[in-house]
This record gives structure tokens, C-alpha cells and sequence, in this order.
């Protein structure tokens, strides 16, 4: 068996901290995941918006309400939900930074 040499323009690993590895792809990840979770909670808001709509506009239709009355019920739901769930999803990433901010004044 022989031993791996590496190429001489390739960077050297250096093994001997892995603590300091895990910590910098912890910070990364974490990063990361919660810019992905603003995401999926944005959509998910979206969603609810226009289930919420839709419940309320094809309730009233088979309901034989009147049309306009329907649609203009339906637009005010619809309004409501995004804005109710727009002022939830900025208030969690505000208390998440803040938590974020509290963490990192602690750990020093």
C-alpha cells in the first residue's frame, strides 16, 4: 500500500481542528436553513390565502348568494389572511434575529 500524495498545487487539509470545522458548517447550515424556512413559511402563507379565498367564494356561489357580494367577501378574507399571516412571518423573523442577537451577546 502505498501512501496518497497529494497534487502540489492543492491546498493542504489540515484535520488537527475539527471542532472549529463543525462549528463554521453549523453557523452555515443553520444560516441557511433558516433562509429556507422564511421561504416555506412564505409560501405557506401564500397558500392559506387562496384556500381561504376560494373556500369562502365557492361557499357563497353554491350558497346562491349574490355574485358581487360574494366576491367582494371573498377579496376582504382573502386580504385579511395575507396581511395576518405577512405581520406573523416578519414578527417570527424578528424575534428569531433577536434571539439570534441575545445568543451571541451571551456566548461572548
Amino acid at each position: 500500500m502505498s501512501c496518497y500524495t497529494p497534487h502540489p498545487d492543492q491546498l493542504p487539509l489540515n484535520c488537527s481542528d475539527n471542532e472549529a470545522i463543525e462549528l463554521i458548517v453549523e453557523q452555515r447550515l443553520a444560516e441557511r436553513f433558516e433562509a429556507e424556512s422564511f421561504q416555506w413559511r412564505f409560501r405557506l402563507v401564500m397558500i392559506e390565502t387562496v384556500m381561504m379565498g376560494l373556500l369562502v367564494l365557492v361557499a357563497g356561489l353554491l350558497l346562491k348568494q349574490p355574485t358581487m357580494m360574494v366576491l367582494r367577501a371573498s377579496l376582504l378574507i382573502a386580504a385579511s389572511c395575507l396581511a395576518t399571516g405577512l405581520l406573523l412571518l416578519c414578527l417570527s423573523a424578528g424575534t428569531a434575529k433577536l434571539m439570534r442577537r441575545l445568543r451571541a451577546r451571551r456566548g461572548k
